[in-house]
């Protein structure tokens, strides 16, 4: 049974959408949700779907803390941002290589980089007058938003689209792409 683990910040959207892709697969289970809020709606979401579900603080988060050891003790085959908005320390980045992904809500190199994340990428690319704006899902490496793509998908942006269409559209392509990405990577 190949077992992923799940960082995420919020509401839950993504992992939601990955929750329902492998709910009755027998060779895929989310086993872990973690998150960095304690009031995040992932945390209702696990709990739902009887996955465990934990939040943590920065000290957990640190080398040698109760994250890191949860990692080494599970060796999950795929560890999936979803929505997390902590930059990964290099010591995971470099004990998972290949086994970290994220989720960008626009296409990179586009929009990346820290503090663009949810509605600030979306503004910007409206902002911006782009007419195209979309997702990519990359590996993570000690930079964010850096590591190389996985794939992307897009949409179009309109003149009349407000930052609040654009990311309609984009968690769309979340939900449709991260599942099926996700199930590729671990064949």
């Amino acid at each position: 049974m190949k077992k992923i683990v799940i960082f995420a910040s919020g509401s839950g959207t993504n992992a939601q959408a990955i929750l329902d892709h492998f709910k009755d697969s027998d060779q895929v289970q989310v086993s872990l949700i973690l998150s960095n809020n304690p009031h995040a709606g992932v945390l209702d979401r696990a709990k739902k779907a009887q996955v465990e579900g934990l939040s943590f603080n920065k000290f957990a988060f640190a080398k040698a803390g109760s994250i890191h050891k949860l990692l080494q003790e599970l060796q999950p085959d795929l560890i999936v941002l979803a929505g997390f908005l902590w930059k990964i320390p290099e010591f995971l980045v470099q004990e998972f290589p290949d086994k970290i992904i994220n989720i960008h809500p626009a296409l990179l190199p586009k929009y990346g980089g820290k503090g663009m994340y949810g509605a600030h990428v979306h503004e910007a690319v409206v902002a911006n007058k782009e007419t195209e704006s979309g997702i990519t899902i990359h590996y993570v490496n000690e930079h964010y938003d850096e590591g190389a793509i996985i794939k992307q998908a897009s949409c179009e942006v309109k003149s009349t689209d407000t930052a609040e269409d654009v990311a309609h559209k984009i968690h769309q392509l979340e939900h449709q792409n991260l599942p099926i990405t996700i199930e590729e990577l671990l064949k």
